[in-house]
C-alpha cells in the first residue's frame, strides 16, 4: 500500500465525490496538537467499511500538518507535504518528508521493529493530523521564589515570569506514545502540558537560567536577553519528557521579569556598598555627588546659606576623614613611596588618599 500524489490543491466536495471516499482535516484552532481526519463516502462507494480506508481513496493533507495513516497501532503512510493523494493498497508505502527532513524516515523505521502485527489483516486503519505550526504565548511563572547563583552575589532567591513557544519536531512520536491503539479523535495542547508539568517546566528553567548566567557570565539583571542560550538549556533538561517522548522542542523562552527577594536584595546593597569602599574611583565619585547635593541643600537652608555651608564643611571633613581611614588601610597593602604630599590649603602631610584628613581638601 502507499499514496500517490494527485493534485496540489485542496479537494473539493465535488471532486470529492469521484472517488470512493476521500479524508480531510478538521480545523485545528484552539491549540489542538493532533486531530483525527473526517472521512467523507462519495457516490462511488455504495457499502463503505468503517475503519477501513478504501482503496482509492483521496486524502488531503493541508499546509503546516503531518498526515498519517494509523494501522492496528503502526504508522503505515506519512507525508509532510501540502497536496491530494490517492490511497493504493496494490504498491509499497510511502514517506514524503517535506520540511521535516530524512531523519523522520529512521523514526518511522524504528517504530516498525517495535510495533508489529505480522500477516494480521487491518481492522482498524485511522488518518492523523499533526499541527506542524509553532505553539506561542504558554505562559509561565514562579509561584514561590526560586534559588540562582549569581558570580558577584552568591545564591539568589528570585521570582520570575514570561511566556514559551514550543514545535512538533517529531509527529510520529508524538502520535505512537500519546496516542498509540487507543483511538481519539483530538490531542489539544493542554492535554499534554497542564498541570505536572508546568511545575517540572519551572523547576527546570531556574536550573537553566543559573547554567546560561555562568557560562555566559552574565549577572542576573540581563539574563532575560539571553533567551536562545535558555531554550537550548531547557531542551537538554527537558529531553527525555519533549523530544524522547512527544517529538516537540522550545523554540523561544522570554522571560518577561526577574525579581530578586527583599532578603536577596539586602544582600546585594551589602556586597555594592563593600565593592564601593573597597574602590578609591568608586570613594571619590560618591565624594563629589555628595558634595555637589550639599551644595544644593546649603543654598536653600532655612537658617541662612552661611549656616548651610558651615555644615556642609564639617561633614566634609567627616566624610574627608572616613575616606582617608579607608585610602590609609589600602595604601599600607601597596608598596611604600618617598613622595611624600603635603595639604596646599592647611600645610599638613598627607597619610594617604586623595584629600586631605586635616582640612578635607582635594590633594593635587
Amino acid at each position: 500500500m502507499g499514496l500517490i500524489k494527485a493534485f496540489t490543491t485542496s479537494v473539493s466536495s465535488q471532486l470529492g465525490d469521484q472517488f470512493k471516499e476521500y479524508v480531510t482535516c478538521p480545523s485545528m484552532d484552539g491549540g489542538v496538537l493532533v486531530q483525527k481526519g473526517e472521512v467523507h463516502h462519495g457516490e462511488g462507494n455504495k457499502n463503505p467499511t468503517e475503519g477501513v480506508i478504501t482503496n482509492g481513496s483521496l486524502i488531503v493533507v493541508p499546509e503546516q500538518t503531518a498526515m498519517m495513516i494509523v494501522e492496528n497501532g503502526k504508522i503505515i503512510e506519512f507525508s509532510a507535504e501540502a497536496g491530494s493523494y490517492t490511497f493504493n493498497n496494490d504498491t509499497e508505502p510511502s514517506i514524503f518528508t517535506g520540511k521535516l527532513g530524512k531523519g523522520i524516515i529512521d523514526s518511522i523505521k524504528e517504530m516498525g521493529k517495535r510495533i508489529t502485527f505480522g500477516a494480521q489483516a487491518a481492522q482498524d486503519q485511522r488518518v492523523y493530523y499533526v499541527n506542524l505550526l509553532t505553539f506561542t504565548n504558554n505562559k509561565f511563572g514562579s509561584m514561590q521564589p526560586k534559588k540562582i547563583t549569581d558570580d558577584k552575589y552568591g545564591m539568589l532567591e528570585v521570582t520570575f515570569f514570561g511566556e514559551y513557544a514550543l514545535k512538533v519536531e517529531d509527529p510520529t512520536l508524538l502520535v505512537e506514545n500519546f496516542i498509540g491503539s487507543n483511538a481519539q479523535d483530538k490531542v489539544t495542547f493542554a492535554d499534554l502540558f497542564e498541570g505536572q508539568f508546568k511545575s517540572k517546566f519551572v523547576e527546570k528553567l531556574t536550573q537553566a537560567i543559573t547554567t546560561v548566567m555562568r557560562k555566559q557570565k552574565v549577572p542576573f539583571g540581563d539574563i532575560g536577553m539571553y533567551g536562545s542560550d535558555i531554550s537550548n538549556e531547557m531542551n537538554e533538561l527537558l529531553k527525555d519528557d519533549l523530544l524522547n517522548k512527544y517529538g516537540m522542542k522550545i523554540t523561544d523562552v522570554a522571560l518577561a521579569d526577574i525579581n530578586v527577594t527583599e532578603d536577596s536584595m539586602e544582600r546585594i546593597n551589602k556586597i555594592d556598598d563593600a565593592t564601593i569602599f573597597a574602590n578609591r574611583n568608586l570613594q571619590s565619585g560618591l565624594m563629589a555627588e555628595a558634595t555637589a547635593e550639599a551644595l544644593k541643600n546649603a543654598a536653600g537652608n532655612e537658617g541662612g546659606s552661611m549656616v548651610g555651608f558651615m555644615g556642609m564643611n564639617l561633614a566634609n571633613q567627616a566624610g574627608a576623614t572616613v575616606l582617608g581611614a579607608v585610602n590609609q588601610q589600602n595604601d599600607s597593602q601597596s608598596t611604600p613611596t618617598n613622595n611624600a604630599k603635603f595639604c596646599s590649603n592647611c600645610g599638613s602631610k598627607a597619610t594617604g588618599g586623595n584629600f586631605c584628613t586635616n582640612c578635607g581638601a582635594k590633594l593635587n
